[in-house]
């Protein structure tokens, strides 16, 4: 019982002090998952990653039923989850209340204006993070660069990227597998 309660309570504070969604979270699950708790390795952690984002959802949610399945089973799935979406719950009924008094306001606005690039950061620092986990190299930096050129610039859907990424990982793995076939035929 103590790690559903510890698991509610992790994801509960990131959920409380996240700004930006889910990938704007992830170096604090990553700190709170794998340095603090040790709950999950870091490798295995960057194959969730991939796993989760791949999946329909919130991304979020997501991320805390894998953790929370992954240390406590069902009842630290929904522990996890709880605490990852109270928080969120919790502050978009209380802005609800108060935002339309306020959204005109001038300060507001600087406020939010000031906030964007905070939450760029909180993406882009895990993003180099799973850069170096992925092993990116020279050679292969050119899938990420053509996937944002396809999303970015070319206004291509990012389903139709990963239905297209997993066909040529299909194929170069079935290429690979027959030229190991035939390394192995010969004497």
């Amino acid at each position: 019982m103590k790690k559903v309660f510890e698991l509610f309570w992790s994801f509960f504070k990131i959920g409380a002090f996240t700004l930006g969604g889910g990938y704007a979270m992830l170096s604090m699950v990553e700190k709170a998952v794998v340095d603090q708790k040790k709950w999950i390795p870091n490798d295995e952690f960057w194959d969730m990653i991939a796993v989760v984002q791949s999946l329909p959802g919130v991304f979020a949610v997501n991320t805390a039923l894998y953790v929370g399945h992954r240390v406590a089973g069902t009842k630290g799935a929904f522990a996890a989850m709880l605490g990852a979406i109270i928080p969120s719950i919790t502050i978009i009924l209380l802005l609800a209340t108060v935002f339309r008094e306020f959204r005109d306001n001038p300060v507001v606005e600087r406020v939010f204006k000031g906030i964007r690039p905070c939450v760029v950061a909180l993406i882009l620092a895990p993003s180099l993070r799973m850069i170096k986990s992925a092993k990116v190299t020279w050679k292969t930096a050119i899938i990420p660069i053509a996937t944002v050129f396809l999303i970015w610039w070319c206004k291509i859907s990012p389903a139709y990227v990963i239905l297209a990424a997993i066909a040529g990982s299909l194929i170069y793995a079935l290429i690979i597998n027959k030229k190991a076939k035939k390394k192995e035929a010969k004497p």
